[in-house]
């Protein structure tokens, strides 16, 4: 008789917390996004058995960047392009040019860029680009030449059905057509879904400029009728005047919104009567600093955060509001218009003073539902009009908004956890539905 053998039980393997590539010290957005999700596995059910899924990346890629200066000499830098999920369909994300940015950082954006297109139900998952560069020490020239040899080194990770990057922090339609012509290049085809975000005269969809500006004002619109609220007479607070804060301030005092105060990279300025968000915009727009606005009193950056307003919106970049200034904030509602601009602590304190966070992956969605937009028409090779476009995405934004709040209230959770809740449920029902490979 053969020697029975005891069944050998697996063993189980705790998935480490920090990847082994990430320094501890480096962390932080990472570990931020990692406690977003930490939060939504109690509301997910047999779900939960899939969350390490979203606890690492699928994929990056870490390239050097050399560039020959318009003197002649040679400098380089670091890029980085992380697939952080695509159960859903491609991966979709910016491409940021910024000295500070690291590989954690981009693993963070790359994630919420996760949640963000499945918190609306458009057919993407995650992505995110960054090459650590200050573009205003570059000529024009210079940064060409960075992002067309970026361009060339992560040509493996893009592609029209694979990863379509898009504008972020001092990147624009000029940088998105430089890589579309150096992608179309080396595939020998003319490739616009590689990019969203063009020219319109290279396939850009009409209203994707202001699309993640208007998205904001979508948001605020529908979280304040559900406080009984309205936009005409709401004071606001922006930090960061540029595509999202910018557009947000025009939009918002449109309506009737009294924007009293505005920090950027120069300065910070307050005005209780209202700033005009035009006339600042073409003041800065002529080479002046903020500080130097007329009519506008300058104030210290701490102070900034102490102004009192209904709504603030913080529109620059991650960690803006931290435990250190959570408490000074006199507003009754924060919008985020940036990527991770609040901290897990922030947002802790933020709650116990009852003050309503309306979450990035749903308040600044409208860029990427418009990207989305732009693909489908470069796909059908039939541009829709502005009005059709702000129309859209009117009725996507408004609808997943009612969703996320209804899913708030129901189970007494903050709308950033509700909007992760439905996510997360969408993202893993799809991974749990194709299974694994081999």
């Amino acid at each position: 008789m053969a020697e029975s053998r005891a069944v050998r039980q697996p063993r189980a393997v705790p998935t480490p917390r920090i990847p082994s590539y990430i320094a501890d010290d480096h962390a932080g957005p990472w570990d931020t996004f990692l406690a977003q999700v930490d939060r939504v596995l109690p509301h997910i059910g047999n779900l939960a058995r899939w969350a390490d899924t979203l606890r690492r990346p699928k994929r990056f890629i870490v390239v050097d960047v050399p560039l020959r200066r318009d003197d002649g000499s040679i400098v380089h830098f670091e890029g980085y392009r992380v697939h952080h999920n695509v159960s859903r369909g491609p991966g979709k994300g910016g491409l940021r040019f910024h000295p500070d940015v690291t590989l954690a950082e981009t693993m963070a954006l790359a994630g919420w860029m996760t949640i963000k297109t499945a918190a609306v139900n458009v057919p993407f998952g995650g992505a995110k680009g960054a090459v650590r560069i200050d573009p205003s020490c570059f000529s024009l020239a210079e940064i060409e030449r960075v992002t067309r040899r970026y361009t060339s080194e992560i040509g493996v990770m893009i592609g029209p059905e694979m990863d379509i990057p898009a504008p972020d922090v001092n990147t624009d339609e000029r940088v998105m057509a430089w890589i579309m012509d150096t992608y179309s290049m080396n595939v020998g085809t003319s490739t616009p879904r590689v990019v969203t975000g063009k020219p319109v005269s290279l396939g850009g969809s009409l209203g994707r400029r202001e699309a993640t500006g208007r998205g904001c004002v979508i948001v605020a619109r529908e979280a304040l009728r559900r406080l009984g609220r309205e936009i005409a007479g709401t004071r606001v607070a922006v930090q960061g005047f540029g595509n999202v804060g910018g557009t947000a301030a025009r939009l918002l005092a449109a309506q009737g919104a009294r924007i009293v105060a505005v920090q950027d990279i120069g300065g910070s300025i307050v005005n209780e009567a209202g700033i005009d968000p035009v006339a600042l915009g073409a003041h800065l727009a002529a080479g002046e600093r903020i500080d130097a606005f007329p009519g506008a009193t300058s104030v210290s950056a701490d102070d900034f955060w102490g102004v009192e307003c209904d709504l603030l919106l913080p529109a620059a970049l991650s960690n803006q509001i931290t435990a250190a200034n959570a408490g000074r904030i006199r507003a009754s509602i924060v919008l985020e218009g940036a990527n991770g601009p609040t901290t897990e602590q922030a947002e802790d304190i933020l709650a116990d003073r009852g003050i309503l966070v309306l979450p990035d992956v749903i308040a600044n969605a409208g860029g990427v539902i418009v990207s989305y937009f732009e693909w489908v028409q470069n796909a059908s090779s039939f541009a829709w009009t502005e009005d059709a476009v702000n129309a859209r995405l009117d009725r996507i934004l408004s609808d997943a908004f009612a969703v996320i709040w209804r899913e708030a209230h129901e189970r007494k959770i903050p709308l950033r956890t509700a909007a992760f809740v439905i996510a997360c449920s969408r993202i893993l029902e799809a991974r749990d539905m194709r299974g694994l490979y081999p």
